[in-house]
């Protein structure tokens, strides 16, 4: 174990081979909300619905809100051990520090990895998503059947928001907040006005009174259990970039913990409600706007917004769901540079992706390749398919299972041996982080397994269904990736530039950070 004054950066000499007095980071940013903004921007609660809830019912019927309960449980213990690691070890590249202090370089180089792909994917179906809805919103149904115009909008959105994030966290941060209350009071709205219609009477003979089992996840198969929970896995996701922005975070120790927790209960309340008002208006018809027809399983929010509230609320939103998608699109980008940045100072990254703007204090060039690589990963597949892009929003649920799973288990063995302190150690840093991991490798294991099936998702490669070779594939790269820095990166790889004992760069606090070691 580390001593206090470790961590205690009293001068440059006590930072990792090659890192300067600090990773260059505008300290000090955001506070309490401004994290949470950050956080649930990232998640992009009203995309996330509309593309989600559709397929959720699809596979267990009535029991979504039951499913968004069940996930939020692993999703909770998770982001436990993402604040008890945070508190001992607060460092903007999340996974792959903690991966690399409990395990060594090579699991810490691959979960930074996970957290990278899982953003490459998600950025380039968000960008989709921002280009269509824009598109329907202004009334250009015709440009948003359009693949050139729907594809250059896309990267257009991509390219703004990288350049928002090149900018700085302040500037990202007051955009943020606009794009998320707009999008919390328009799904507020429609919730509200599509139950206030069902208890009146007034939604039509489809609708259907709520039930209590809506709320019980019993009767439902393994199989069904593991797909509702992967797609849930992925309407959580992004609560982390919280922990990505910890050194721009005032009281980078503490706050950015709470951001991630509040964040999560923000996110199964509104999950909930918004579920169980789009199933009692909707239904469970397999005709019109029933969620048993499986027409509208690509978007069941927005198709509710005409009957619900008339053109005005059907218009508002499609705007809502593109303000969504574009606001995840540059909260995506955030964390995951900061996340580069951390492997550059630590030596797992060519040095390049630790260079921080001189003006606007951000990973400038991480920023600027993560930007990149969206782009051609989103050109990629709209050349190869439609079905391609959207089999990879559905692989997205592997990546995060698996770099969640990590941080997960980095938690419990990283406070290994001093689990037995107090009753609070027990619970906080081993027992409810190991559940929240067995529950990621559980979903990753069971939903890979079912991925197999040739007719699972819209494409196939030979006997192998898409969505597993997208998933697995992109997992896979990082392999002959981590090779090739290992040869050309070998102190990180001989865990001389960061292991248990190294002195986590935080702003200069004069104090060791909280949690201790």
């Amino acid at each position: 174990m580390a001593s206090a004054d470790q961590y205690r950066r009293s001068s440059p000499g006590s930072a990792p081979a090659g890192a300067g007095p600090g990773k260059g980071l505008q300290a000090g940013a955001l506070g309490l909300w401004g994290n949470t903004v950050i956080g649930l921007a990232s998640t992009a609660p009203a995309y996330s619905l509309a593309a989600t809830l559709g397929y959720v019912v699809l596979a267990v019927h009535d029991k979504a809100p039951a499913m968004f309960l069940v996930a939020f449980v692993p999703m909770l213990l998770v982001a436990i051990a993402y604040r008890e690691l945070n508190r001992a070890a607060p460092d903007c590249g999340t996974t792959f520090t903690w991966g690399t202090k409990a395990f060594g370089p090579w699991v810490g180089w691959m979960g930074g990895w996970g957290v990278a792909v899982s953003a490459i994917i998600v950025l380039a179906n968000v960008a989709e998503i921002a280009a269509v809805y824009t598109l329907r919103f202004l009334g250009l149904e015709g440009a948003a059947e359009n693949p050139v115009l729907r594809v250059a909008l896309g990267v257009a959105f991509i390219v703004g928001m990288t350049w928002i994030s090149y900018r700085g966290i302040q500037i990202s941060e007051r955009i943020q907040n606009v794009l998320i209350i707009m999008q919390f009071a328009v799904l507020g709205l429609i919730s509200v006005g599509a139950l206030y219609l069902v208890y009146s009477g007034g939604a039509g003979p489809q609708a259907e009174l709520p039930r209590w089992d809506w709320f019980s996840p019993l009767g439902v198969s393994a199989s069904a259990l593991a797909e509702a929970v992967i797609l849930c896995v992925f309407i959580y996701w992004g609560w982390d970039a919280c922990l990505a922005v910890t050194e721009e975070t005032r009281d980078s120790d503490r706050t950015p913990g709470r951001a991630a927790l509040l964040a999560t209960v923000i996110l199964v309340v509104t999950y909930v409600l918004v579920a169980v008002a789009v199933q009692a208006y909707a239904g469970f018809g397999t005709t019109g706007i029933g969620l048993g027809n499986e027409d509208n399983a690509d978007d069941v929010l927005t198709l509710l917004g005409d009957p619900v509230g008339g053109a005005v609320v059907s218009g508002l939103l499609l705007l809502t769901v593109a303000v969504s998608s574009a606001a995840s699109t540059q909260t995506t980008i955030l964390p995951t540079a900061r996340g580069a940045l951390s492997m550059a100072v630590y030596g797992a990254l060519p040095a390049r992706f630790a260079t921080v703007h001189p003006r606007y204090k951000t990973p400038s060039f991480a920023t600027a390749v993560m930007g990149a690589a969206s782009v051609g990963f989103y050109l990629v597949l709209s050349v190869v398919s439609q079905n391609a892009l959207q089999d990879s929003i559905a692989s997205l649920g592997l990546a995060v299972a698996f770099y969640y799973g990590i941080t997960a288990f980095s938690c419990v063995w990283f406070f290994r041996r001093t689990l037995g302190r107090s009753v609070r150690d027990l619970l906080l840093r081993g027992v409810l982080p190991l559940l929240g991991g067995l529950a990621m490798l559980w979903a990753f294991v069971q939903s890979s397994v079912d991925m197999l099936a040739a007719d699972y998702g819209y494409t196939r490669f030979g006997s192998l269904g898409g969505v597993f070779v997208i998933g697995v594939g992109m997992l896979a790269l990082g392999v002959p990736l981590m090779l090739l820095c290992a040869a050309r990166l070998r102190a990180f790889f001989r865990g001389e530039t960061l292991d248990a004992d190294t002195p986590i760069l935080v702003p200069d606090t004069g104090q060791p950070p909280v949690g201790g070691l």
